[in-house]
């Protein structure tokens, strides 16, 4: 049974209660303490991966071409200043010009890869595709070394998405169910927003409560197993699972009782919701949480499309990243944003398209900010037209491999597999891969 397929808003109390005995709800409190797995502890306790699904064009954000041409760079030919001298981004993301120096821009990334499923699984793992295996993502490996098999003790699941799976492939890859996400579903921009809120559909407090102690009522066991682990183990998740949906873990996604104007600055959309949950969640210890921004596949309409796409993107990153500063949390939470690939420089303007940008994984462009990156920095350099990497190409295990060192994660510690492989959290050359490097210019 797989959480994200059931807390929706039909979830009930049973499928959380069963999924949490058989999976300790993506690793709630199961198992035990993970042997030191790190070199020195990490600058990072945390990551928040805005995972722009469909992939967002590099020239309409991060790496704007203003001379390349209406056939390139469309209707924005204006890029602005950003508070860092020399670093300039599209005229549509004012907001997070005046946040520059808290990021860095990645304008080299790059995969030859444009189908969605195999470049999603290669840029969220950080592994080549063709040796049988399918690894894990980066969450996943993050909840191994950062939750419960390394101590955490936290009452919400390690590894948090927000709210719909990002699909294409499955993130825990060979380490199994216990790895993967908890989706939380629902509608995060809705008055009412919480685990009990999507699990209850209305159920007051009280009669949930009453539900739970009839079902304890009619148990034939009964409390007669006491000293039985396994039915200790399933007491265990019950209680965790109740408090997700009764207890102060849940009331985490609830964003009624924040400050009417912050939620004004994030931005009434889903987008601007997710991410301030996201801050409450990296405040409240979860070491993984993605926020899956779907929207950006745009083959028609793209132009069209991205009038509303960026001024909200730009509300919601922006804010997200000045947020985590004033609390105290950028520092040690990194903040990646990015997607499967980028789109192509050239637009295509013949029909069926019509003014669309196609898939491109030869070059495209990566944020990341906080958890020891340093910002006001740009990495790498694409041509003149944005069509190909020219100075420091980066790939995505350099990128993820920066981030796992930036979290303490050992790269050379070996991954739960289940036919007992030796496998390791980073590729190497000796793996077949083409290495750019460890992100050393922004690495503090």
């Amino acid at each position: 049974m797989n959480i994200q397929n059931h807390l929706k808003m039909d979830l009930s109390r049973r499928d959380m209660l069963r999924y949490s005995s058989l999976a300790g709800a993506g690793g709630l409190m199961l198992g035990s303490p993970l042997q030191a797995a790190t070199k020195k502890p990490g600058k990072a306790k945390s990551v928040i991966q805005i995972w722009m699904w469909g992939g967002p064009s590099h020239l309409d954000t991060f790496d704007p071409k203003p001379d390349a041409g209406a056939d390139y760079c469309g209707p924005y030919t204006s890029p602005i200043e950003t508070n860092v001298s020399g670093i300039r981004i599209c005229e549509r993301l004012p907001l997070l010009a005046k946040q520059a120096d808290k990021y860095s821009i990645i304008r080299s990334m790059t995969h030859g890869i444009n189908g969605h499923e195999t470049a999603s699984y290669v840029t969220q793992t950080g592994r080549p595709v063709g040796n049988g295996e399918v690894y894990p993502c980066t969450g996943a490996v993050v909840s191994r070394f950062k939750g419960v098999d390394a101590g955490y003790t936290g009452l919400l699941p390690p590894y948090i998405v927000l709210t719909k799976p990002q699909g294409r492939f499955s993130e825990s890859g060979f380490m199994g169910l216990r790895y993967k996400p908890f989706a939380t579903g629902g509608k995060p921009s809705a008055p009412v927003f919480t685990v009990e809120g999507v699990i209850q559909q209305g159920i007051t407090e009280a009669r949930q409560r009453d539900r739970r102690q009839l079902l304890h009522d009619l148990e034939t066991y009964g409390g007669k197993m006491t000293g039985n682990p396994a039915f200790e183990q399933m007491d265990l998740c019950e209680e965790q699972a109740y408090e997700l949906i009764l207890g102060d873990a849940g009331k985490v996604f609830d964003i009624k009782t924040e400050d009417a104007a912050l939620r004004e600055r994030y931005g009434r959309s889903d987008f601007g919701a997710s991410c301030l949950i996201a801050r409450k969640l990296v405040e409240a210890g979860v070491p993984y949480v993605t926020i899956n921004y779907n929207g950006w596949d745009t083959h028609k309409k793209h132009f069209e499309i991205m009038t509303t796409k960026l001024p909200e993107l730009d509300r919601g990153f922006s804010t997200l990243l000045d947020d985590l500063d004033q609390h105290g949390l950028l520092d040690s939470t990194i903040v990646w944003w990015g997607g499967e690939f980028g789109r192509g420089p050239k637009i295509q303007m013949e029909a069926p398209w019509n003014g669309g940008r196609s898939h491109y994984g030869k070059c495209f462009s990566h944020v990341v900010a906080g958890g020891g990156f340093q910002g006001g920095q740009v990495i790498g350099k694409s041509s003149e037209k944005g069509m190909e990497v020219t100075d420091r190409p980066v790939y995505p295990w350099d990128l993820i491999g920066s981030m796992y060192e930036q979290l303490g994660i050992d790269s050379n510690a070996q991954l739960p597999h289940p036919q007992g492989l030796d496998v390791r959290v980073c590729p190497t050359e000796a793996d077949g891969v083409v290495m750019g490097g460890r992100l050393r210019e922004i690495m503090s």
